[in-house]
């Protein structure tokens, strides 16, 4: 199977030496094709990390990887609206566009979308490629069916990707939901969502799991693991595969999806394998398959209705 190991953007707040050292370990051992680098979930967050962007940058490029600049899902003033216009003006690297007003500024150059974006059928997609989309990752809760009817419209210019692991990004919000869980105002959040490396974990009522929260993103509980599906994805046209970035051996996730990508791993092994990487952890894949997302769900992927 021919496919790119794509490791989306850090969601999270991770402390900024961290953040550094988890890029050049990236660069230096991880089997992927294309990196995505920036700040998406909030921006108050960026300036930590900016003095090593460069540094992170070069050196994933002189790995060989792919470096590409994603950019904040949610735009909440004129400061935070003059910042995505200095990035885009910058040039120079590939620019993932995480909200439609981003896409516009992006318009009439090659750019990619990020998986915030709605694009949910066949126009969407072509509306976007017509202005410059080339790649275009399709939001987590798409089942499979929906994945090869906008497949098999692609313009041959756009390459489409899909979210293979991590917990999905389900949706953003002005509120910040980790500073109110602490009784902090957004404005004084005091960075709480740092003690969470994979997310706040939210239980309903009667103390279920149900979702995770990253500052102002929801997130899902479970963890999304598509490896059994990517044979069949790749099939109808999906030639790229996400994987979200989690507190945890990302180089080992890696190698993992490698070897399902190459064959040489099968899927209930990586299976085993993610769950021993991520002890604890509940993993899913209900979306794909048209049922709940937080179920796991073993049968073949059905790929039309």
């Amino acid at each position: 199977m021919t496919a790119a190991l794509v490791l989306g953007p850090i969601p999270f707040n991770w402390p900024a030496e961290k953040w550094r050292d988890y890029h050049f370990r990236i660069a230096d051992e991880a089997d992927v094709d294309c990196v995505h680098v920036g700040e998406v979930v909030c921006a108050k967050r960026a300036p930590f990390v900016a003095p090593y962007l460069p540094d992170a940058m070069a050196r994933l490029a002189a790995a060989g990887k792919e470096v590409v600049i994603s950019t904040p899902a949610l735009v909440g003033g004129e400061r935070d609206a003059a910042a995505l216009r200095e990035l885009i003006a910058d040039g120079g690297l590939l620019i993932e566009a995480n909200d439609i007003g981003a896409a516009r500024l992006l318009a009439g150059r090659d750019h990619a979308i990020g998986p915030l974006v709605n694009v949910y059928n066949e126009d969407t997609l072509a509306f976007l490629a017509a202005r410059g989309a080339v790649r275009v990752c399709l939001p987590a809760e798409l089942p499979a069916a929906s994945l090869a009817a906008i497949a098999a419209a692609a313009p041959a210019t756009v390459a489409l990707e899909t979210v293979v692991f991590g917990r999905l990004p389900l949706a953003i919000s002005a509120r910040c939901f980790h500073a109110r869980a602490h009784g902090l105002h957004k404005d004084g959040c005091r960075y709480v969502c740092a003690d969470d490396p994979d997310g706040l974990e939210v239980e309903t009522v009667e103390g279920r799991p149900f979702l995770a929260v990253n500052g102002p993103q929801t997130l899902s509980h479970t963890f999304a693991d598509m490896a059994g599906e990517m044979h069949a994805l790749a099939e109808c046209g999906i030639r790229r595969f996400r994987l979200g970035p989690h507190d945890c051996d990302m180089v080992a996730v890696a190698a993992v999806y490698r070897g399902v990508a190459a064959g040489s791993l099968a899927p209930d092994e990586a299976g085993a394998r993610l769950r021993a990487l991520l002890p604890g952890r509940a993993f899913a894949n209900g979306f794909v398959h048209a049922v709940a997302g937080h179920r796991a769900v073993r049968a073949a992927l059905q790929l039309a209705d």
